[in-house]
């Protein structure tokens, strides 16, 4: 999943290098969510995840999902490096959702911490062409490089070494009315709305974090006349994105002994609380605003993990692929607004003001749950 923020870690690079503004940059996110989108809806309707052994499908759609992405380095303009980052995303449908499944198959009592640690890998996994940028001195073809060669040797381990488990999901023949079975069901439709509130807020948290940061300590510098260290902004924002993967496993953890239900809504609330909380600290020193973002980071994808689990929990046996699928899709279609809202924000308002309306998708999250935890089904 390092592929994911490949170019948004290489945006200095790339904006001097086309002349791009502040929404065009945001685009070169936008573009992966939307081959992402692309990918999962196809793979919704034609039942991928449920027909396709997972093993080849997820090395596969690694592997080829490396190959555009390292592609950027020899992008002859922006427009080829949209369809590339598009393609990236496609590619990755094959990755996420599958991953989730393929993993729950092996963990019936415990499945909640096995989903949160796998998404807390991947979350790490997407701060990592920050950290590598840090240490390559701002060099974006070994950003480029790196990641692409961890994403194959991601395949090449579940090629070689991943079999399914014991607790493998129902499997039938192509339907094309699956996703309709999946939309209809009300507790699934339940569980994929908490999802959305929580998807309204990650990824352009994630997207726009690295930017707040380095806009936010520029200001405190220009106020002390004291420079920050060079590769402090991205070791920061590397942080902010990977305590996630510490939320990841806390959140699994915590899931399976407190109830789903409560565990999303507390991360929700923790969430939405630091997205109105950290425009308030903006240009304020790092000591305050870096353990701010590093909260929001551990509390924002603490609870993603379980809402695909309530999805594998709560779906029809023989849907669960399509069911995660189409959540994802759903969820990751929706982050497109926001990751190109933040940015327009930022421009009438200014930093201070560009975060806390992503605080309306936990509230909506929260309701969603509500309802699902009251279900007597559920």
């Amino acid at each position: 999943m390092s592929l994911w923020f490949t170019a948004s870690a290489g945006a200095e690079h790339l904006k001097a290098l086309w002349g791009l503004d502040g929404a065009e940059v945001g685009w070169l996110t936008t573009a992966v969510q939307l081959g992402f989108v692309a990918g999962t809806a196809l793979a919704a309707v034609l039942n991928l995840a449920d027909i396709l052994p997972a093993r080849r499908y997820f090395t596969v759609c690694v592997l080829l999902g490396a190959a555009v992405n390292y592609g950027l380095v020899g992008a002859p303009g922006y427009a080829a490096a949209l369809v590339l980052r598009f393609l990236t995303g496609v590619f990755l449908a094959g990755v996420y959702p599958p991953a989730m499944k393929m993993i729950a198959t092996w963990f019936r009592s415990a499945r909640g911490l096995a989903v949160g640690t796998v998404v807390g890998a991947l979350t790490i996994g997407k701060a990592t062409p920050y950290l590598i940028r840090a240490a390559a001195g701002h060099r974006f073809d070994a950003v480029a490089a790196v990641t692409s060669g961890a994403a194959v040797v991601a395949g090449v381990l579940v090629a070689f070494g991943y079999r399914d488990g014991p607790y493998a999901f129902a499997r039938r023949p192509f339907s094309w009315r699956l996703a309709g079975t999946v939309l209809h069901h009300r507790e699934t439709r339940l569980a994929i709305g908490g999802y959305l509130g929580h998807m309204w807020e990650l990824y352009a948290m994630w997207t726009w974090i690295p930017a707040f940061l380095a806009a936010s300590f520029a200001v405190w510098e220009t106020r002390q006349g004291t420079p920050l260290a060079a590769w402090t902004d991205d070791v920061i924002a590397f942080g902010a994105i990977a305590a996630g993967g510490l939320g990841c496993f806390w959140g699994g953890f915590m899931a399976d002994r407190i109830g789903r239900g409560r565990l999303v809504n507390l991360a929700m609330a923790a969430s939405g609380a630091c997205s109105l909380l950290i425009g308030a600290v903006y240009g304020a020193s790092p000591w305050i605003v870096a353990p701010i973002a590093l909260v929001w980071g551990f509390f924002v994808v603490a609870d993603s993990a379980q809402f695909s689990t309530l999805v594998t929990e709560v779906a029809p046996s023989h849907a669960v692929g399509t069911a995660l699928t189409l959540q994802t899709s759903l969820g990751f279609l929706l982050t497109m607004a926001t990751i190109q809202l933040v940015p327009r924000l930022v421009d009438s308002w200014g930093w201070a003001w560009a975060f806390p309306l992503l605080a309306l998708g936990p509230v909506a999250g929260i309701a969603a749950i509500v309802r699902l935890d009251r279900s007597p089904t559920s």
